[in-house]
């Protein structure tokens, strides 16, 4: 069900009258004040190097490195690379590059599991000594039989009571690769039995002879994740680890093996997830997006992706609001969609500049207006910040305005253009409504008008009520316009009918390319990443991609109102 962010319900006002503390500031701040882990605070962000970030893991950036940076703490970047054969270089550079962009500073503590691999294999041997781990030759499938359900305990392996001896022998040839893939792990020896499924013995290593991208071939066993991201949090003298609600039946574990290894245990606390209506946040299903070509790539402007959003416009400013707008809680909810597009359009509200531009032209011809003649017409750059200057626009004896603000027969409150009606145009003048011309098709094709250019003019003794934006038809330039829409029109993608998946919740119009549209001439100096508010249209980006000079490329970030769902307060 959607809803509103909320804060938690112990979130308190301290009495320095500092805005309300969240839990995990609660927590921190009790831990300074008795003084754990000598009053450090260090967090860090654990991608793996397996996809693209998207606005989920935004949350946990902004989380992390906006902790670190309120305690005058320490925030790493390292990466949990403990499966070649889904990670790539690529994937690290981008996410490193979407890091930075969010303001996550790590300054030199770049960091990645790889880098402990050999201090990981000496602790695999110290756990074996201390009959705590053993090899195991069950493969996937009999493993899975042996670990039993939710409701029925497991079943010890075969193989459990090996001895250290045999163990270490072992170990040390599946490290030389005498064996083949899958053929034996390395498990750690805990309880068949517990309730809590991570701790039945969970495989510590697999074999598994994959090129990795920063330790080549040295390797031929690779750790799990779960052995792994305890003690790269212990190497690292992490203080608070900060994860999310799903690893927090994996905390028993990581607290076992730092317990049992004798290292230093950091604190870990979990926090809600960021689910968002309209999206999906499973990498597997945003690799699928991707793979069977759904979408035009992890950048795709309708993709929740960081390099999607970026792509399509939306400033980091505007992301870190929204997670701290959306605040941090314990229990899982999904936020809006509307929340995310607010906090965009309130920052380019204030940053973007205006510009006038018609999507789908509709011809307006000026009949008082001379075939050369050319009227200079002042524009503010921004109405609320006067700083931003103004621009010149010439008036001509033919225009364009949008289709849908003309209407033959609009109604009584149909404030734009209509017969026998007056509308004023933005920084010019007031047109009133002469001929209309029609194709044979019954079509309007162009309106004829008389131009007055006394914005303040009366028409039939009334005030003009309406106002509407306009391009020169001489000096428009013409420009490929993208409007983005949700890429699902599901709210819940992933509800749908037996047998059906979240493809199925697909919306079909999710892109619309606008070829016909015409803008205001000084668009045409308009670079890869400049951003603008159409007036009376939506918030614009610059295409860096496909955007060339002189030619530009404008993705729609935004409409200036949210056509989907009301913001609540708003």
């Amino acid at each position: 069900m959607n809803q509103a962010p909320t804060k938690d319900t112990d979130d308190t006002t301290p009495d320095d009258g500092r805005p309300s503390r969240n839990f995990i500031q609660q927590i921190i701040d009790t831990d300074l004040t008795a003084g754990k882990n000598e009053g450090r605070v260090h967090t860090r962000f654990p991608p793996e190097p397996n996809g693209y970030l998207h606005i989920g893991h935004a949350k946990s950036i902004c989380l992390n490195s906006g902790l670190a940076r309120e305690y005058d703490g320490k925030f790493n970047l390292r990466f949990d690379d403990t499966n070649p054969a889904k990670e790539e270089q690529e994937y690290v550079d981008s996410i490193m590059d979407d890091v930075r962009w969010l303001g996550g500073d790590w300054e030199d503590r770049l960091f990645f599991a790889s880098d402990y691999f050999d201090q990981l294999y000496e602790w695999a041997i110290q756990l074996i000594r201390d009959g705590k781990a053993f090899v195991c030759d069950l493969d996937a499938e009999q493993m899975r039989e042996y670990r039993g359900t939710l409701t029925e305990p497991g079943k010890e392996s075969p193989y459990r009571d090996r001895s250290v001896e045999q163990n270490l022998e072992l170990l040390e040839k599946m490290k030389a690769g005498e064996f083949p893939d899958g053929s034996k792990t390395l498990r750690a020896k805990i309880d068949m039995a517990s309730p809590n499924i991570n701790l039945r013995d969970p495989v510590m290593y697999r074999i598994k002879r994959a090129h990795h991208h920063r330790t080549g071939d040295k390797w031929c066993i690779y750790p799990s994740y779960d052995y792994t991201h305890g003690q790269s949090d212990s190497i690292e003298g992490i203080t608070h680890s900060i994860c999310t609600l799903e690893f927090e039946n994996h905390r028993p574990l990581y607290d076992w093996f730092c317990e049992n290894l004798g290292i230093h245990h950091p604190q870990q606390i979990e926090f809600a997830r960021l689910n968002i209506t309209y999206t999906v946040m499973s990498k597997r299903k945003l690799l699928q997006l991707v793979d069977e070509q759904h979408v035009d790539g992890w950048d795709d402007p309708r993709m929740l992706t960081i390099r999607g959003l970026r792509r399509r416009g939306y400033t980091s400013e505007s992301i870190r609001a929204f997670c701290e707008r959306i605040g941090v809680a314990k229990f899982n909810s999904t936020i809006d969609m509307a929340w995310l597009e607010d906090a965009v359009r309130e920052h380019l509200n204030e940053r973007a500049p205006r510009a006038m531009g018609v999507l789908r032209p509709l011809k307006i011809v000026l009949t008082n207006v001379g075939e050369d003649e050319e009227i200079e017409c002042e524009a503010a750059n921004h109405p609320q910040n006067p700083e931003m200057g103004t621009r010149k626009i010439m008036l001509t004896r033919e225009i364009f305005i949008e289709q849908d603000d003309f209407m033959e027969d609009g109604p009584k409150k149909f404030f734009r253009l209509k017969k026998g009606g007056a509308v004023r145009i933005r920084s010019a003048g007031i047109i009133e409504c002469g001929e209309i011309v029609k194709n044979e098709a019954g079509e309007v094709t162009e309106v004829h008008c008389s131009f007055n250019p006394d914005t303040t003019a009366l028409f039939d003794g009334k005030k003009v009520k309406g106002t509407i934006h306009w391009v020169s038809a001489k000096h428009a330039i013409d420009a490929e316009v993208r409007l983005y829409d949700h890429l699902f029109a599901s709210e819940t993608p992933d509800k749908t009918e037996e047998g059906g998946t979240f493809l199925d919740n697909l919306n079909p119009n999710s892109l619309e390319v606008v070829t016909t549209a015409k803008l205001e001439p000084s668009l045409v100096e308009a670079k890869a990443g400049d951003r603008f508010q159409f007036e009376r249209t939506g918030y614009f980006y610059v295409d860096p991609v496909d955007a060339i000079d002189g030619k530009p490329v404008f993705n729609r970030t935004a409409t200036l109102r949210d056509t989907w769902a009301k913001v609540k307060g708003k």
